[in-house]
């Protein structure tokens, strides 16, 4: 099972919305303190929808424990800074995959022990960043790709009418 990792989520929506996301991709949500919300925001609750009962969320104090809960974790590390594409690196069907806080992204100290582990989307022009949640869906996705889309569901149907 993928993971997705928040280091220091700020924006309440941003988090309910990717809970949602990893609902829908059967993905491990795993978020690092201080986050910039309660977990119990009504705003979490409202972008997670009636899912976020339905979410594997595991919370840490800091990325220290983090790290010593998950010591095996091949990591990703999804930053503006990194050399290397997304799209350019092959994921373990459990690769972690880390975004940093709205403001600020993941930070240096930590991003310059995993140079070869981190990926960035690109983007034109002067644009600073995407949106968290954007983001992780971007790379999540492809992750998911490569990954065959392993236990995800392929049907679609309409609503009143048939195909």
């Amino acid at each position: 099972m993928l993971n997705i990792v928040l280091h220091e989520p700020e924006i309440p929506a941003n988090t309910g919305n990717i809970g949602r996301t990893c609902v829908a991709a059967n993905t491990r949500l795993h978020l690092i303190e201080p986050l910039g919300f309660r977990l119990d925001e009504k705003s979490l609750k409202r972008a997670g929808m009636d899912y976020w009962n339905q979410l594997d969320v595991t919370t840490y104090i800091d990325y220290g424990e983090f790290l010593s809960r998950n010591p095996d974790a091949k990591l990703y590390m999804a930053t503006t800074k990194a050399q290397k594409l997304y799209t350019e690196v092959s994921y373990e069907p459990d690769a972690y995959i880390m975004f940093g806080k709205e403001s600020a992204g993941i930070p240096e100290e930590i991003l310059v022990q995993h140079k070869e582990e981190c990926i960035r989307i690109p983007m034109a022009g002067d644009i600073r960043s995407l949106n968290l949640s954007n983001s992780v869906s971007i790379v999540l996705y492809e992750a998911l790709r490569q990954n065959h889309f392993e236990g995800m569901n392929f049907s679609g149907h309409l609503h009143r009418l048939s195909w």
